[in-house]
């Protein structure tokens, strides 16, 4: 499979490139997420999507350490990324949270590393410190602070790229306003639910490539609703799908991956995995991609509302 489909690369603005899809691994349980990652390079993935906050990483590294070590894939070939936890924002524990991701990953540097929310958390050890009503406790470290520790890691060579997640627009510029190492990277929740027109050709403009998390629409969310629509069965998909003989995962891959958007599609069944993997030999037509734009309804089912009263919640602007 892996030199059966040659899978298309976006360029970043420093002219490093990203393969147009991923695996990614947010709920991915310890014990699956090995094999998915195993079964995910004999298919033909190159680039991962971790997290420290995913708490998996060690798994993902296990995984791709064995599939060097068998001579499947050398290092230079894959693309990780990971994210700087919330806990980790003041800049002198940038490079902690690092070195913590890649102890886990078994790597000496990443090729891709993001602030994973402008929203900072109390430090300490715990991923998810919380107060005795439960309710998550904040800190008020901006993150222009975090994103110079990344500068440093980026400096130091312990990460080759850096770039933003779920940052709005307002917080992109606060960015780009200070940066000495721009960011090539933004990446936020999109799919045909949420189809991120304006932020999107936000980034375009300021020369930020964009990568859809919840490609799907994260169907498998710990606080879905029974009355949240469920974009893999909606309608228009399931027509389209059978029109191209293609399941309604790979109509939404296709339609991002066509609009130049990075992927991360998550799951660990070999079959699904492989599935959305195969979404390089159709093309949707015009009518088919206005059909798709038309079912925005700018839903967003990773909204951390239980934070939203932090001054740096992302979700209030426009885009």
């Amino acid at each position: 499979m892996a030199d059966k489909i040659s899978v298309p690369r976006v360029k970043l603005s420093n002219d490093a490139e990203i393969p147009i899809i991923g695996l990614g691994t947010w709920k991915s349980e310890p014990e699956a997420v090995k094999n998915a990652v195993k079964d995910a390079i004999d298919i033909g993935y190159r680039h991962f999507d971790c997290a420290l906050a995913y708490e998996n990483e060690d798994q993902i590294g296990d995984a791709i350490k064995e599939k060097i070590d068998e001579g499947v894939v050398v290092r230079k070939d894959l693309f990780i990324t990971s994210k700087a936890w919330n806990t980790y924002h003041p800049r002198k524990l940038v490079k902690d949270g690092l070195k913590n991701t890649l102890s886990n990953l078994k790597m000496e540097y990443l090729d891709l590393y993001l602030i994973h929310w402008p929203i900072a958390y109390k430090e300490g050890t715990e991923l998810f410190p919380k107060d005795e009503s439960g309710k998550i406790v904040t800190s008020d470290v901006d993150y222009l602070e975090t994103w110079k520790g990344l500068e440093d890691c980026c400096r130091e060579g312990m990460v080759r790229n850096i770039g933003l997640s779920n940052f709005n627009s307002v917080q992109i510029q606060r960015i780009l306003d200070i940066c000495e190492i721009k960011p090539v990277m933004l990446q936020v929740e999109c799919n045909p639910y949420l189809n991120q027109e304006k932020l999107f050709q936000f980034c375009k403009d300021k020369k930020l490539a964009l990568t859809a998390y919840s490609c799907l629409g994260s169907p498998a969310r710990p606080w879905v609703q029974a009355s949240d629509p469920v974009l893999l069965n909606d309608p228009v998909i399931l027509n389209l799908a059978s029109k191209h003989s293609k399941t309604s995962a790979q109509i939404c891959l296709r339609y991002l991956i066509q609009r130049g958007i990075v992927v991360i599609p998550k799951s660990t069944n070999r079959g699904r995995i492989e599935s959305n993997f195969n979404v390089f030999d159709f093309e949707l037509p015009e009518e088919d991609i206005i059909s798709i734009k038309s079912l925005n309804r700018n839903f967003r089912a990773v909204a951390l509302e239980w934070i939203k009263d932090h001054p740096h919640y992302p979700f209030n602007a426009a885009f």
